[in-house]
């Protein structure tokens, strides 16, 4: 079910202390079980072994002293373009930028990334004000033109000019994903133009200072669901609970408010709904909330006992009532089983479109888990089912069950 699984993928590195993560990289590419070549332009062995990642590849990493070799049978730029079903360059630095933009294939590199047919991850990394250069953002702008283009633009962070600001590479584990959703979608960024409110994790219901009720969600599925459709072209805000068990990575590119109980959540997603198209809720809610509560920790032996408890709101409801004609609503729905009688009745109850039917109370499964399942189930009873996989491989997959739906419901949008 991994979309990388025998897949082959060129990785492509420039020039900038940035290609000291491609072992990485190349190293989760193949335990996902890709086939995997790499090329270096002649900065970037500077920075990165060659042999390393011929090591780590399994396949001899292509320099650009190896283009006209008269042991290649093939032009080597034709041969490595023509092999790729999809082509990351990571880091791509300014200069080259500049060559993919121009047309100017006098290095091996920009040779094959001009060549091929396959779709292009490019993630630039440099320095915050070469970045923001007039020049650089315009060749930037052109590049995000091509065809089959997934742009990744440079995180925030610290960097090795010892500045702070947007410039650095993105971290390999959400290089992965952007390569799963390139795969996955051929490089068309199939839900661009649709804005997407999104909702991940649980809520915290405090009774004191250090106590609350919540549940084991992670927010892992939520998160990814806002990840895979940022990857895919869509403007996506992602209001969250507390999260564990997240790359902070998966972050970086979303738009974020954190909040912490139920009624700040209801509120956050109220604030933002009527700016979107859709509306996610994959946020596990806490059902009930303390009926007392204390401003510092309460002694022990004072705790009520029973504990009063009261319900929360109930988000998906309220939100559903407030939604305008052509707005969407997903939901996700964990039970004991594939009880998808229970689910459609929580579908038609809360007011969504699809429901998400994860099984809960299996080994491995379920809240906190790394791997979900289960089946995606439309108001009118069809259904598919979703196999046991990677979070953000079953993101990948239901996006892909309802891109063309959302596409028709959009003239109705915002």
């Amino acid at each position: 079910m991994d979309p990388l699984a025998g897949r082959r993928v060129l990785v492509a590195g420039c020039g900038s202390i940035a290609a000291v993560k491609l072992p990485q990289l190349v190293s989760s590419l193949v335990q996902h079980d890709a086939q995997v070549r790499c090329v270096l332009s002649p900065k970037a062995e500077h920075f990165v072994s060659p042999l390393a990642l011929a090591s780590l590849s399994r396949q001899p990493c292509n320099l650009e002293a190896h283009q006209w070799d008269p042991c290649q049978p093939r032009p080597l730029h034709i041969a490595l373009a023509e092999w790729a079903e999809v082509v990351v360059v990571a880091p791509l630095s300014a200069a080259t930028l500049a060559r993919l933009v121009h047309g100017t294939a006098d290095t091996l590199l920009s040779s094959t990334v001009l060549a091929t047919q396959a779709p292009l991850l490019a993630a630039p990394a440099m320095n915050t004000a070469m970045w923001n250069a007039p020049a650089v953002q315009a060749n930037w702008q052109a590049l995000c033109q091509r065809p089959r283009l997934l742009p990744m633009a440079p995180a925030r962070g610290l960097l090795a000019c010892d500045s702070r600001g947007r410039g650095r590479l993105p971290e390999p584990e959400l290089l992965l994903q952007g390569i799963r959703a390139a795969l996955t979608t051929g490089g068309i960024a199939d839900l661009k133009g649709l804005r997407i409110l999104c909702s991940a994790g649980p809520t915290w219901e405090f009774l004191d200072s250090v106590r609350c009720l919540t549940n084991p969600s992670s927010g892992r599925m939520g998160v990814a669901m806002a990840l895979m459709a940022t990857l895919r072209g869509a403007a996506v805000h992602l209001v969250h609970g507390p999260l564990s068990n997240v790359p902070a990575s998966w972050l970086e590119p979303l738009d974020t408010c954190p909040v912490v109980s139920a009624a700040e959540m209801g509120a956050a997603l109220a604030q933002r709904l009527l700016q979107v198209h859709g509306l996610v809720m994959a946020a596990a809610v806490a059902d009930h909330a303390p009926g007392v509560t204390h401003a510092v920790k309460w002694p022990k032996a004072s705790l009520p006992n029973p504990l009063p408890l009261q319900e929360t709101p109930d988000l998906a409801a309220d939100l559903a009532a407030r939604k305008r004609q052509g707005q969407w609503m997903l939901g996700f729905a964990a039970e004991h089983g594939l009880d998808r009688d229970r689910a459609l009745e929580k579908l038609r109850r809360k007011g969504f479109d699809w429901i998400v039917l994860n099984p809960v109370g299996r080994a491995g499964r379920g809240f906190g888990s790394q791997p979900n399942g289960g089946v995606l189930l439309w108001a009118d009873g069809r259904e598919q089912g979703l196999a046991s996989q990677d979070k953000a491989t079953m993101a990948g997959a239901i996006w892909s069950a309802l891109a063309g739906e959302l596409h028709r419901l959009q003239p109705s949008g915002p």
